[in-house]
């Protein structure tokens, strides 16, 4: 495995942070302006996307669920997951790991 300098590790942290403030544009710059180079950042950019896009779906089935009542519940137990799980990646980013996000669909591979 190829050593990660710390310039990629930054770019890839910065990709979950920026999600903090804007949730698909700060994420999407910087991936697409940096995916070509590294590939820990390419890396870090689709498992944010697959993340997005996964956790995107569970809040939908959520919402459609809330007409049930237990939506409200699951919607509550989702956003935390996606505050939890965006800390812990951008930790991971930061130390030069490759993470997968628990229960993310893999749509970019």
């Amino acid at each position: 495995m190829m050593q990660k300098n710390s310039s990629d590790k930054l770019w890839a942290m910065a990709i979950y942070l920026s999600s903090f403030f804007f949730v698909l544009v700060g994420p999407l710059v910087i991936w697409l302006i940096k995916k070509n180079d590294s590939d820990f950042i390419d890396y870090h950019g689709k498992e944010y996307f697959n993340f997005l896009i996964s956790y995107t779906i569970y809040l939908f089935i959520a919402f459609i669920l809330a007409f049930v009542g237990i939506g409200f519940i699951l919607a509550w137990l989702i956003s935390i997951y996606v505050l939890v799980f965006t800390i812990v990646a951008a930790v991971k980013a930061y130390y030069g790991h490759y993470y997968r996000i628990p229960l993310t669909i893999r749509i970019f591979k």
